[in-house]
């Protein structure tokens, strides 16, 4: 899993309805996952334990998503 940039955690934590420190941290810290299996995981006990909103999962799921991919082919969408 590559690192991603602020730009790209900015576009999926500036979406509607996210809770933006939630997105910012998770995936400021996403590649200490080695995989994206790790991730996922991790994402959903995290938004169990924390009670995070279906739009948080979805940008922090695009993230963990856009992070295992090949750097220079994945875009963020909104």
């Amino acid at each position: 899993m590559r690192e991603l940039t602020d730009s790209e955690i900015e576009k999926l934590a500036s979406r509607k309805g996210v809770r933006r420190i939630a997105v910012e941290n998770f995936l400021a810290t996403v590649t200490a996952c080695k995989k994206r299996e790790y991730a996922i995981g991790n994402l959903y006990m995290d938004a169990s334990l924390y009670r995070w909103n279906v739009a948080t999962v979805e940008a922090i799921r695009r993230g963990i998503e856009l992070a295992s991919k090949e750097e220079g082919r994945a875009t963020v969408t909104h």
